[in-house]
């Protein structure tokens, strides 16, 4: 077995998501067992370079996780400039991505980004025209993908479960607190627009990649957007405007006629099982996927509600639902963001077909970029087709 590092510049760690989700679960994670096996007779072993704003930070997270504190940096532009690097990561903020996607692709790094990939759609198509002409292998983080209760979901529809899909109803959100008098649990620039900021942005980008995947191409998008806490703490416990949207309320029309919508907010207690859940529902069966579980009712099991306000509910209507089993062997389900980053390894590597691309993170763009306009001029917009 021939074992080959992959150095992989991770710009962005010492965020929530660049660290726990892609350098511990999914990097570390694939150094922990062993490294990824390509199946031809090598290894690939990832080398992460730990790159952001604060030295002492990054130092950190190299001394607790026993990298070379040699692979630690502040300057973006002498890794690049490096040789040796073959990957370019990038988790930071929104606003910084771009410029720094730009400079990888231009040194000729394959690109793995989180979303959105750009503040507007004309950088994002950009980006993908770059990169396409660079030659070099380009992906987009589209975890959701991945969940265990989303897998279970898209199982059920290839083995036509639910006849003809009808609609997908979506719950996403939880009560972010305000920061006075408890700490928020998401960064203050998510609240403000003009550091790209906003759950459109955010979320958007995330329900078009899930429609397109499991139920078909979205053609028509509208919203209403909704800033329904004005004032929040930041870290240092300083009130500052919310200028940015903590809610929004989707409508969108699916090839093949299904209507899917979507509620996402930061301004919501939760009453459901899982912090996001949708609702499938077809002329054979419907189907309740969350994160990690998936009910389902058959037609032949389905019961007849009768309406009648004037007495108490008889029946546990939970109760008549059936859960889908994981059926995965031995191994089970991994984190979502590994089993990406074990794809998109692959591709670089293998050649192995890969369609989450930049492209692709194009359209996620284009969905919040629309969704904004629609809430803006109160009507139903055109999603068109994007092409480089």
């Amino acid at each position: 077995m021939t074992r080959k590092t992959v150095r992989i510049a991770m710009n962005g760690v010492t965020g929530r998501m660049g660290y726990r989700q892609h350098l511990v679960r999914s990097i570390l994670a694939i150094r922990e067992q062993g490294g990824l096996d390509l199946g031809d007779g090598t290894t690939l072993w990832p080398e992460p370079i730990l790159i952001g704003r604060r030295e002492h930070a990054l130092r950190a997270l190299a001394d607790k996780h026993a990298l070379d504190p040699s692979l630690v940096s502040t300057d973006v532009d002498t890794v690049l400039a490096d040789p040796t690097v073959d990957i370019y990561f990038d988790a930071q903020v929104t606003a910084a991505r771009e410029d720094a996607i730009r400079k990888a692709i231009a040194a000729g790094k394959h690109i793995y980004t989180e979303k959105p990939t750009a503040t507007g759609l004309d950088g994002a198509l950009d980006l993908a025209r770059l990169a396409t002409a660079a030659g070099i292998k380009h992906g987009v983080v589209q975890d959701k993908l991945f969940l265990p209760g989303l897998l279970k979901l898209k199982r059920l529809i290839d083995g036509g479960f639910f006849g003809q899909i009808l609609s997908v109803r979506g719950e996403f959100g939880y009560w972010v607190f305000e920061g006075d008098w408890q700490s928020a649990q998401r960064p203050s620039w998510n609240y403000r627009a003009e550091d790209g900021g906003g759950i459109v942005v955010d979320m958007f980008p995330h329900w078009e990649y899930v429609l397109n995947e499991l139920f078909g191409r979205i053609r028509t998008v509208q919203a209403l957007t909704a800033t329904h806490i004005p004032q929040r703490w930041d870290e240092q416990g300083k009130p500052y405007d919310a200028t940015a949207d903590d809610s929004a309320y989707g409508i969108f029309e699916l090839e093949g006629g299904a209507v899917a919508q979507i509620n996402s907010s930061w301004a919501v207690r939760v009453n459901r099982d899982e912090l996001v859940e949708f609702q499938v529902d077809g002329t054979h069966g419907s189907a309740v996927a969350g994160l990690r579980n998936c009910r389902v009712q058959h037609r032949s099991a389905t019961p007849k509600p009768v309406w009648n306000p004037d007495i108490p509910a008889t029946e546990a209507f939970r109760d008549q639902w059936q859960e889908v089993p994981d059926n995965t062997g031995d191994e089970g389900f991994t984190n979502g963001f590994k089993a990406q980053w074990e794809l998109f390894l692959r591709h670089v590597y293998l050649d192995e077909p890969y369609t989450w691309d930049l492209l692709a993170g194009a359209r996620g763009v284009q969905l919040a970029e629309l969704g904004l306009k629609s809430s803006a001029e109160g009507r139903r917009l055109d999603v068109p087709e994007l092409n480089l």
